[in-house]
């Protein structure tokens, strides 16, 4: 594995969270989304972040790991910045898609980001419902790796409007 992470530490709490840079990497993302894909066998995913230019950056790495999962061409659903309770509508507007949302946090010197990873019913990934068994791909560099060209997904770009009708 390139550039490997403390699995334990990192993927955790509904999701993966760290301090960039150190303990996390924007690989990190592409591997959640891979992993994301192939656990819950999605056809679909949607995706936002809170507009960070960080959290854009590992919200377009999770959106590329999520096309390149195996076998399942998943369409990607790529909000770009909206508020986390938009991204849960449009989950469920997408046909109860799992989902991903990436935010950022600095505070005195130190850069603190967090992916959190939806099921389709809406809720945080636990270790029973695949944060466990996306945790143990990463861990054993058994990262899904797309099979054929033919079985790549693909990133609709898609804005709607944020809470309270503003575009």
């Amino acid at each position: 594995m390139l550039n490997p992470i403390d699995t334990a530490a990192v993927v955790r709490d509904g999701g993966a969270v760290g301090q960039y840079p150190g303990q996390i990497h924007e690989g990190v993302a592409w591997w959640l989304g891979a992993c994301q894909v192939v656990t819950l066998r999605a056809s679909r995913l949607a995706v936002a972040h809170d507009g960070h230019p960080l959290s854009a950056t590992f919200a377009d790495r999770l959106c590329s790991g999520a096309i390149n999962a195996q076998h399942y061409a998943c369409s990607v659903r790529h909000l770009g910045p909206q508020p986390e309770p938009d991204l849960l509508a449009s989950m469920n507007d997408h046909h109860r898609a799992p989902g991903a949302w990436v935010s950022t946090e600095d505070a005195g010197g130190i850069t603190t980001v967090r992916i959190r990873l939806y099921g389709p019913d809406g809720a945080l990934l636990d270790d029973d419902t695949g944060l466990a068994a996306i945790r143990s791909l990463i861990t054993e560099d058994r990262v899904p790796i797309p099979v054929n060209d033919q079985a790549k997904g693909t990133i609709e770009a898609c804005h709607p409007l944020r809470s309270g009708g503003r575009p």
